[in-house]
């Protein structure tokens, strides 16, 4: 029996890993483990190690490895911590093949740890292009992983020009895609954000029209997350529209923009915007599905909303150079231009169904690539 060990860091990392978790856990040729670290613990985004185990998913290991804070060192910090932490993890687990899953800084420390330790090393959603120190992360995984499970046709493309064995690169499309599918019937809303998940701020009316925002700070641009951020809260708030507001990611920048929202909330009690932490990948489609346009700068905009054909205003570089379908209108910072982007996509409607990452099958493939492929962590096929 294989052991496969996933490694979930952050909120993003379990939508993007949930499907391919459901198809190990059922296959008998699988004994499956998974470690929760980084960011994936912390209240401030929802816990989501707990939304693991509801899920019914056995947690295997919890890796305190975050060091709070609101700099580019606290991001140094928390690889080197998770360094250590989950090579001992891997010790005491004793994997097969571990996972690791797209760019987030913590995902580093998870491919640097297994490959040290001689553990065949699984990048999902590598050879993508983005903005960011994300871009760098990405890339440096795919050197150090021995089997590439990516999203789309380019992303093959990329992963085989780095020099790695095409016999290695496997095109399993996106298993993000596998959730939207599962969810897109689940239309109208089917229950009450704020009975299920509380959240801040006042009920809204969700019978009409209404936006999500989900902005991050951007890591090479740390220094104005708190003017971002504000921006687009005065431009949502002047539209006058419902708006469900999701708390950013914990990077480098992630306190000012934290702060600038706190002080909003301070003076803007009677606002048509209702603040949330996390919601399970399922509901937080769901919501996404019903909304008339999502806003901010999450891959969600670009992955998921493309199969759902919702409407997105993608804000700023974070996702410069990503694959996008025709369902995304980039535009920069400038109020007026936010605003008329918005209200563009807001009369424009729904967009055809995309299928630039995948159909909604990942997950099942996924699982089959890690539990029959070759494992080995011997490279000397690349040299040219």
């Amino acid at each position: 029996m294989r052991k496969v060990c996933v490694v979930i860091t952050a909120r993003a990392s379990y939508s993007r890993v949930k499907s391919v978790l459901f198809h190990l856990a059922r296959r008998k040729d699988v004994e499956l483990k998974v470690v929760v670290a980084a960011s994936a613990l912390a209240d401030r985004t929802g816990r989501i190690s707990d939304v693991i185990e509801r899920d019914g998913f056995h947690v295997s290991e919890e890796v305190s490895s975050l060091v709070e804070g609101d700099t580019s060192l606290q991001m140094v910090q928390t690889t080197g911590l998770g360094l250590i932490e989950i090579g001992s993890a891997f010790k005491r687990l004793s994997p097969d093949v571990v996972v690791t899953i797209a760019d987030r800084y913590e995902t580093i420390a998870t491919a640097i740890a297994a490959s040290y330790l001689r553990i065949p090393l699984a990048h999902i959603q590598g050879g993508e292009v983005t903005g960011n120190i994300d871009e760098k992360v990405r890339h440096a995984i795919t050197k150090l992983a021995d089997i590439h499970l990516v999203s789309t046709l380019n992303a093959q493309r990329n992963v085989i020009s780095m020099g790695e064995d095409p016999r290695r690169v496997f095109l399993t499309e996106c298993p993000s895609i596998d959730i939207a599918k599962n969810i897109e019937h689940r239309k109208p809303l089917d229950f009450l954000p704020f009975d299920k998940y509380g959240g801040v701020g006042q009920r809204i009316d969700l019978s009409e029209q209404f936006l999500v925002v989900m902005q991050h700070p951007v890591t090479s641009e740390t220094e104005l997350a708190r003017t971002h951020v504000a921006n687009t809260l005065a431009v949502i708030r002047r539209m006058d529209i419902p708006t469900m507001w999701f708390w950013p990611n914990v990077d480098a920048g992630a306190d000012g923009t934290s702060k600038e929202i706190r002080r909003f909330r301070e003076f803007n009690e009677a606002s048509k915007i209702h603040f949330f932490k996390n919601m399970s990948p399922e509901d937080f489609l769901v919501l996404i599905n019903n909304c008339s346009t999502l806003v901010g700068n999450s891959s969600v905009g670009i992955r998921e909303s493309s199969y759902l054909g919702v409407p997105v205003v993608n804000i700023g570089a974070r996702q410069l150079g990503r694959e996008c379908a025709e369902n995304v209108l980039h535009c920069g910072y400038e109020s007026d231009d936010l605003e008329a982007a918005i209200r563009i996509q807001m009369s424009h409607g729904r967009f055809k169904s995309s299928r630039l990452y995948g159909s909604g099958n990942a997950g099942f493939v996924i699982s089959e690539v890690l539990a029959t492929a070759e494992l080995t962590t011997d490279k000397k096929l690349n040299f040219r």
